[in-house]
């Protein structure tokens, strides 16, 4: 094995450990520390929130990200379809975890909207909404024009990882206005809560470097064969992936 392969493994090892971990964490935080899930419209249908939008923007979006490089050797029609199948799970997710907020805001006579957390979460979400539909168009519609598709590939990679960077940053915001509120003047003491926080924000930034790191080095890049500026499908009525 190469020494970049070697570095490749090494590194989308650590990123599954850090993604699990992560996922283990915001669940230890919300179902004990914070009591639970219920879909009531109380504190505990809140905790959906964290936990969907984690599992969403961090976790899947990541997934997702990585996989050009992780199925380097695999059809590009076939990563296509992947990449797009777990966005669109993601996707779900999100408005999942919207929902849960809102609902809490609503029944609880909480205004929506109104930190920067929000700011930053709802632009992020609303973007990679946009980023989803216009990768859709622009890499699976047949009838996208060519010269624009060709374009528009390296606004999508800039804008994918932009989103990424946004999505990190809202829930680091997020988990930190939740610790203050509940942990409140304790947090100084560093209770077994706050510790838990406090590992569960590094371990976020942490797997981010690693999600760019993988995505960006350009020792980790499939060769180029001009694929991915074809369509999955070469007509709109015949299903035939590109190979």
């Amino acid at each position: 094995m190469t020494s970049s392969r070697l570095t490749f493994a090494l590194s989308v090892t650590l990123l599954q450990c850090f993604g699990i971990a992560i996922l283990v964490m915001v669940g230890v935080w919300t179902g004990h520390y914070l009591d639970g899930f219920a879909w009531d419209g109380s504190g505990k249908e809140f905790n959906y929130h964290p936990v969907f939008m984690i599992v969403s923007m961090i976790f899947l979006n990541s997934q997702a990200m990585i996989a050009y490089r992780v199925f380097s050797n695999d059809s590009k029609a076939k990563v296509k379809l992947l990449h797009m199948f777990i966005q669109a799970i993601a996707f779900a997710f999100g408005v999942l975890g919207l929902k849960a907020v809102f609902d809490f805001h609503n029944d609880n006579n909480i205004t929506n909207l109104y930190s920067l957390h929000s700011w930053i979460g709802m632009t992020t979400f609303v973007l990679f909404s946009c980023q989803l539909v216009c990768g859709f168009l622009g890499f699976l519609y047949p009838k996208f024009p060519d010269a624009l598709r060709a374009a528009y590939l390296q606004v999508h990679v800039f804008f994918g990882t932009s989103i990424f960077l946004m999505a990190v940053a809202a829930c680091l915001t997020g988990i930190t206005e939740k610790a203050l509120w509940t942990i409140k003047k304790s947090y100084s003491d560093l209770p077994a809560e706050a510790v838990l926080v406090n590992i569960l924000g590094a371990s976020l930034v942490i797997h981010a470097g690693l999600t760019y790191f993988i995505t960006t080095n350009d020792n980790f890049r499939r060769a180029g064969t001009g694929e991915e500026r074809q369509p999955l499908f070469e007509h709109a009525d015949q299903a035939e992936s590109i190979e």
